[in-house]
């Protein structure tokens, strides 16, 4: 299904709200994912709310499949019975080859279609799995009289959805955002590592052999698995106005390497990651919020800068239109954060 330019944004079923012409861009630093069939964690919702910048309800994996039910039931009471209090509410529903993906956008849509904010599809394999869910959608929403068009927010772990992930950004306006999907994706490829993100301490590139002594220990140093497919996703999310995310990190009880995971994705240009556990949240907090120093040191080269043009030096260093741009990004994600985090916009100066 391809539409026209002038077609693209009008809804897809008569009297279903049309669709963002572009994707609110709100503080995204962490998806903390749920399960609303588990009466422990449903009764910290009211508490985690608030410490979150989105919070979603899993039906998907994680999930067995005795509680499939019970957590499409649990999420919807939890929906009714919490003040959100302006955090976003989202859901990862079942994939769309599963027995239960009909059910869950039914009454989902049906039920608390006005308090969901987006839905997370798994396995995204091309366009046509957005084109689908995308029709559902406007149906359900002009069904059941929903104000706001529902996002919709594709997990990247298939080996075909790498492939056409530029399709998948641009199959529909209700495209939000892309998570990449680390360990489905690793089965996909057939890469032989049972971790959850995060490097492996067998992919590595080692240091050059001394001639004049071959038995010379040779240090090695773990490379990425991987980086060329977050920099593809980042890529063409950017390309296309879709906000992209890195997925899961499974060790919980490897915090360091959570952050270093965390951080090379904020680095290359993602704006949060899956937190699976509450020790996560803290992390991915920190870590996709900017330092303070980079954002002070930011607003400097803006205010040296002027309109923008030209050349100066700020701290020994060369300032010109490329890194005037490069500050902006840094300032303007302080600001949006700041407007949620009132410690943050001390830290920065930001007031406002």
């Amino acid at each position: 299904m391809r539409r026209t330019p002038r077609a693209f944004f009008q809804p897809l079923s008569l009297g279903a709200p049309a669709p963002p012409p572009q994707i609110p861009v709100t503080p995204s630093r962490m998806i903390h994912f749920f399960d609303p069939s588990n009466p422990r964690m449903a009764a910290k919702v009211p508490t985690i709310v608030k410490q979150v910048d989105i919070l979603l309800g899993n039906l998907e994996d994680a999930i067995d499949a005795e509680r499939k039910v019970d957590a499409r039931e649990g999420l919807i009471k939890i929906a009714r019975d919490t003040d959100f209090a302006g955090t976003p509410l989202w859901t990862r529903v079942n994939s769309l080859d599963s027995p239960w993906f009909l059910d869950d956008m039914l009454r989902l849509v049906g039920e608390i279609g006005n308090d969901l904010h987006c839905v997370m599809i798994p396995k995204v394999t091309g366009p046509w799995d957005i084109h689908f869910v995308d029709q559902l959608l406007a149906q359900l929403e002009a069904k059941h009289g929903i104000r706001q068009a529902l996002l919709i927010h594709a997990i990247l772990e298939t080996a075909e959805g790498v492939n056409n992930v530029e399709e998948i950004c641009a199959a529909s306006p209700r495209v939000q955002g892309i998570s990449l999907g680390p360990a489905d994706l690793a089965a996909s490829r057939r890469m032989k590592t049972t971790r959850v993100g995060g490097g492996h301490p067998g992919y590595v590139v080692r240091a050059d052999m001394d001639d004049d002594a071959p038995d010379r220990e040779r240090p090695g140093y773990q490379q990425d698995l991987w980086h060329y497919t977050l920099a593809k996703m980042v890529d063409a999310c950017n390309a296309h106005g879709v906000l992209p995310f890195y997925g899961p990190f499974g060790h919980i009880a490897d915090p360091v390497a959570c952050e270093d995971q965390f951080r090379n994705a904020f680095l290359m240009g993602c704006v949060g990651a899956w937190s699976l556990h509450p020790s996560q949240i803290e992390i991915a907090k920190r870590v996709f919020s900017p330092p303070v120093d980079e954002v002070k040191f930011a607003m400097r080269v803006i205010e040296a800068m002027g309109d923008g043009t030209g050349t100066v030096m700020v701290d020994g260093r060369m300032q010109d239109d490329a890194t005037f741009k490069q500050c902006q990004v840094m300032v303007q994600l302080a600001r949006m954060l700041s407007t949620r985090d009132a410690d943050l916009a001390e830290a920065y100066g930001i007031t406002g």
